[in-house]
């Protein structure tokens, strides 16, 4: 487990004794369903053709959450519900199909259904102003990563804001091995962080942080840097990866190298730039409409 410091948040209240408090009793978007005031997770995974992955993955999932929904007397790490937003990527395959059977059995199934093919970057923003839940935690949907790692995470955030995974024993060729090793050691250096596994798909962060970061089309692959880059406390934490049983990677060397390194250079002028301020105080709404409408009053009686 490896901390990475980061700036004085200034998003969340941290986690307390009872467990994370970054939600609002007050965010309409926070739901739970036991009343209880324990956080919902929200699952969000990007997904173009996969619908032959699908069943095991929403089943997988599942089966890490629902213990911690019911069963988990730790108090600090229950959920008070989850759920699992499938964003389906302008997918041709039958994915709407596939997940309209998965509902009966899995209540917590939700479709984010995007009209064309966006990309991961496209499809994780949507997922994230769709999710109702005060944490989101990410996943990609071709089964190389294991969703029972997000328990474990989960238990890892006391004292941080942030978890992300880095794969260990990768079931990746030896190419892609090499080049995200190297692609890792180059994005730390130009960044000026210590991220082992940028590329890591397993993380769970704040919603409410989530919503500010700078997203960009390919950005998916930036997530860890840009949400230190808001200053996020960040634990990493080793996850477990594996073979992908069906189809292939929609990625290849051809259309990462040159996009990724212009990228690279447009995160570090964002990581050079963040806005910080604080608000010591604001007119409340109503005041603000009640001058509004004696200054529309006034303005009328002049022209009467």
């Amino acid at each position: 487990m490896t901390p990475i410091p980061g700036g004085r948040p200034h998003f969340t209240e941290g986690w307390g004794q009872d467990g994370p408090r970054t939600w609002r009793r007050d965010d309409p978007s926070v739901v739970d369903p036991s009343g209880a005031g324990f956080p919902v997770m929200s699952v969000v995974v990007p997904a173009r053709n996969e619908a032959e992955s699908l069943p095991q993955l929403v089943g997988e999932i599942a089966s890490a959450l629902r213990p911690l929904c019911a069963d988990c007397e730790d108090r600090r790490f229950r959920l008070g519900g989850f759920e699992i937003l499938i964003v389906n990527d302008g997918s041709t395959d039958r994915t709407p199909e596939v997940l309209e059977g998965l509902r009966a059995a899995y209540p917590e199934l939700r479709e984010v259904r995007l009209r064309t093919n966006v990309g991961q970057s496209g499809a994780t923003a949507a997922g994230f102003r769709a999710a109702q839940g005060a944490w989101i935690a990410t996943l990609d949907a071709d089964l190389q990563n294991d969703p029972a790692d997000l328990e474990a995470l989960w238990r890892k955030l006391p004292g941080h804001d942030v978890a992300l995974g880095w794969r260990v024993k990768r079931r990746d060729t030896w190419f892609r091995r090499v080049v995200s090793r190297w692609a890792n050691r180059v994005r730390n250096a130009v960044l000026g962080q210590s991220i082992r596994d940028t590329g890591c798909s397993v993380r769970i962060f704040p919603r409410q942080l989530a919503l500010r970061l700078p997203l960009f089309h390919g950005s998916h692959r930036f997530l860890g840097p840009l949400l230190i880059r808001e200053g996020a406390r960040v634990v990493q934490s080793a996850v477990n990866h594996r073979a992908r049983p069906h189809g292939s990677s929609h990625y290849n060397f051809r259309n990462r190298s040159f996009r990724v390194v212009v990228d690279l250079l447009g995160v570090s002028w964002l990581m050079r730039r963040p806005l910080r301020y604080e608000v010591v105080s604001a007119e409340s709404p109503a005041v603000d409409h009640h001058r509004a409408e004696t200054s529309v009053r006034r303005y009328a009686e002049d022209r009467a």
